[in-house]
């Protein structure tokens, strides 16, 4: 037989307790999530923190180095340009003493050949006087006296009125073809000089001034050792014309094909040249002579338009 016992338990008390359990893990998960929300702060904030040193760390020593770099190159470029000033002080040094020294050297030859020209001329002149005198003072006395003088009308027999007449009148045919040889040779070189005028000028006619402008250039060509070396100057005229548009034209004449050809004569102007500079200098006739042979004897090419 079965007895039923029955038993109240209050459970307010635990109720309660459970309670207060409750509110203080509800207050440890609200400390949890803060220190948590602190931790991850710090962290970032520590991040960042290290991040930023880092870089300002990495940045200053790549300035650093880069510093260290330009002021290593700095001193080594100031070194050498003190090295290159110093050696063109040198070698402008060396260079007028060498053109001292040339100088000194042209001027003592001068003078020893001027002495060598003088004693030689001397010494050939007191070979054979009587001969000299007569070649360099008789005979051109005796030229100028019937090249020059005119004849007189002297008071005498008509034979001789006639004879000063015809002498006369020779002597102004004379000079009248030497007037007119004087006229066919001005003629003829101005002929010559507007041959080549028309054969340097363009044909064609510019539309526009401002299109181009013809400029003069002179190209030479020559041989500066014994193994046929050959060197191209090209001459450009100075006046008016920048330093810049000087080298382009140097570049473009000293570039292009050119192509030389033996003339066989050479011109008159440039034997006029040379026959007015041979009679302007002051050297001595052997000298001159010399000169002239080897002008002669020298062969000139021209370039084929």
């Amino acid at each position: 037989m079965s007895s039923t016992i029955d038993c109240h338990v209050d459970t307010k008390p635990m109720a309660q307790s459970l309670t207060t359990v409750s509110h203080k893990v509800d207050q440890t998960r609200a400390a949890v999530i803060a220190m948590q929300a602190a931790v991850i702060s710090a962290e970032q904030e520590a991040a960042e923190h290290v991040c930023e040193n880092v870089n300002r760390g990495f940045y200053t020593l790549i300035q650093s180095q880069i510093s260290q770099k330009v002021a290593r190159l700095k001193s080594e470029v100031d070194s050498h340009i003190m090295n290159l000033n110093q050696q063109q002080k040198q070698l402008m040094a060396i260079r007028n003493r060498m053109e001292r020294d040339y100088g000194m050297i042209c001027s003592r030859y001068i003078k020893l050949f001027s002495s060598i020209n003088k004693n030689l001329q001397q010494r050939v002149y007191e070979l054979d006087k009587p001969t000299m005198n007569f070649a360099l003072r008789d005979v051109n006395t005796l030229s100028n006296r019937t090249k020059q003088l005119t004849a007189t009308v002297p008071v005498a027999q008509l034979e001789s009125v006639s004879v000063s007449q015809r002498i006369l009148a020779s002597n102004m045919k004379h000079r009248s073809m030497q007037a007119i040889e004087s006229m066919n040779n001005f003629l003829s070189d101005l002929k010559q000089q507007e041959a080549l005028t028309h054969s340097v000028i363009m044909p064609m006619k510019m539309e526009h001034e401002a299109d181009a402008m013809m400029i003069p250039v002179i190209v030479s060509e020559s041989n500066y050792d014994q193994y046929d070396n050959r060197r191209v100057d090209v001459i450009v005229n100075d006046t008016d014309i920048e330093p810049r548009s000087r080298d382009i034209i140097r570049n473009a004449v000293a570039g292009a094909e050119m192509t030389w050809h033996n003339r066989g004569y050479i011109d008159n102007e440039l034997r006029s040249e040379f026959n007015r500079i041979k009679a302007m200098s002051q050297a001595s006739d052997r000298v001159k002579n010399l000169a002239e042979k080897l002008f002669l004897a020298n062969n000139f090419e021209t370039l084929n338009r």
